[in-house]
């Protein structure tokens, strides 16, 4: 039976369905990805995936006939970040947006599709809501859905070597082809530009990282209007270390291993 999500600060004319189950499906995981960062009209049978499923994937991420589906990564201090597949009659996009239920706000991280804007989240901020998973709460807690989920808000000049490594790994994980997962993670991913490309700094008004990019919407603090306290617990969430970080990337190494070997 599908579960209604209620987002109060959000758009109120639209039907919200929690569609954390179609995480089970690799065609999910490429749709998501291609969708959002590459070419969803490339051949799925090379990634692992069968083309009808992935076809058929495609079409209810984009009915505009269904209820809307939502992901959601839940993470520290009560916080939650929402995937909305948005699909209007004349277009649609993924928005991602971050809440808290005493904000009485929505914080708005970015959008893919007719109307893009991003980036909404670093390197760090990535990594740190991968794997800040909360036992026993609603949404995704597998650490590489959650990275693949958000992956599409990513945008860092400052992105470690292993980057592409940990995205490949997310990859395979959720099922796609071991063999092809470094090179779609790539493509993915694309030319880093540490020169030129967006940076994340505090600001004297609030200690959450605004972004360099002009197309960002966190060129201002995210959230903008919640309290100082709120804006701390909010900064701090997202970018302190998270106790086991480096064991449950790991794991996820020993699994991706285990993946191409067999």
């Amino acid at each position: 039976m599908s579960i209604g999500v209620y987002i109060p600060e959000y758009v109120q004319d639209c039907e919200l369905v929690a569609s954390e189950d179609l995480a089970r499906d690799p065609a999910f995981w490429l749709a998501h990805v291609l969708l959002t960062m590459g070419d969803p009209g490339e051949p799925a049978e090379p990634y692992g995936v069968d083309t009808s499923a992935y076809e058929e994937m495609v079409d209810r991420l984009g009915d505009p006939e269904q209820p809307w589906p939502v992901l959601r990564v839940c993470f520290d201090g009560g916080h939650t970040v929402y995937a909305v597949y948005a699909n209007w009659d004349d277009q649609n996009n993924v928005d991602y947006l971050i809440r808290h239920p005493k904000w009485g706000r929505l914080g708005f991280l970015g959008q893919c599709g007719a109307d893009e804007a991003g980036p909404g989240l670093s390197w760090t901020e990535l990594l740190t809501l991968a794997t800040s998973t909360q036992e026993g709460t609603e949404g995704l807690t597998n650490p590489s859905e959650r990275l693949l989920l958000l992956l599409p808000m990513l945008g860092d000049a400052d992105m470690p070597g292993e980057a592409c490594d940990t995205v490949a790994r997310a990859l395979s994980h959720c099922g796609i082809r071991a063999e092809a997962a470094s090179d779609l993670a790539a493509v993915l991913l694309g030319e880093q530009d540490p020169a030129n490309g967006p940076r994340w700094t505090p600001t004297g008004d609030s200690p959450i990282a605004v972004c360099s990019s002009p197309y960002s919407p966190r060129q201002v603090p995210l959230a903008l209007g919640i309290t100082p306290d709120q804006a701390q617990a909010l900064a701090t969430a997202l970018s302190s270390p998270v106790p086991g970080q480096e064991e449950v990337m790991e794991y996820q190494r020993n699994e991706h291993s285990a993946g191409r070997r067999s």
